[in-house]
């Protein structure tokens, strides 16, 4: 992922009835989201709801943490947190990142599909500027460190990777192992919710709050070991 991420003025003209379409789409599901289905933002709404499907709730869980990366109505942590109290600590890291990882590979090839111009509707500036600063000092390694991180989002960090040179086969590996970490720190956290076991809680937000702090500010330093 070297060099500058931006398409050409003749690639954005081209999509740019295409961008139209993509930036309608996604404000009439947000619009649908936040009118019809406002509980979809509430993980407690969704726990009860998986766990009222029975034996179909690892696939309807693996699905909602699919649309949370592509529709981002729910931070992943949260849900990865409600998987571990459904299911467990194992079971439910494995089924948010079975779900993380294919709604990241759908947001992928969506945005290599449509382009930068529609990333770039979707996209805040400046974190459009951020990521081609980091990316182009830091490469590969460097958008890893940033799937470290949680306050990353999947959504956004996924379409700017769609733009670039990644193969879609690399960034699985970013996400599965990046994410990873936080994803079983949340679903453990979950689990211990469940069992009312606070003091645990509160220790592994603790942990995962302070392992984040310390992976954003020596970011560029650890993309350099990575890398």
């Amino acid at each position: 992922m070297t060099g500058r991420l931006f398409d050409s003025s003749a690639a954005r003209n081209a999509a740019l009835v295409r961008v139209g379409a993509i930036a309608v789409a996604f404000a009439a599901v947000a619009v649908g989201v936040a009118v019809f289905a406002p509980r979809l933002a509430d993980p407690a709404w969704v726990r009860s709801a998986v766990e009222s499907t029975g034996p179909f709730a690892p696939l309807v869980f693996v699905g909602i943490q699919t649309l949370q990366v592509i529709l981002a109505p729910i931070p992943g942590q949260a849900l990865a947190a409600v998987g571990g109290y459904l299911f467990g600590t194992a079971a439910g890291t494995a089924y948010s990142m079975v779900g993380v990882v294919a709604g990241s590979a759908v947001v992928f090839l969506l945005a290599r599909r449509f382009g930068r111009p529609a990333v770039e509707r979707l996209v805040a500036d400046d974190a459009l500027a951020r990521f081609d600063g980091f990316a182009d000092r830091r490469g590969v390694t460097g958008l890893f460190v940033l799937f470290l991180l949680p306050a990353s989002p999947d959504d956004a960090l996924c379409a700017l990777a769609g733009v670039s040179p990644l193969r879609l086969r690399t960034l699985v590996v970013l996400v599965a192992v990046g994410r990873l970490p936080t994803f079983a720190l949340a679903a453990a956290a979950g689990q211990n919710a469940g069992a009312a076991n606070y003091e645990a809680v509160a220790l592994l937000v603790g942990v995962g709050v302070v392992t984040s702090a310390v992976v954003y500010r020596y970011r560029d330093e650890l993309a350099a070991r990575v890398g």
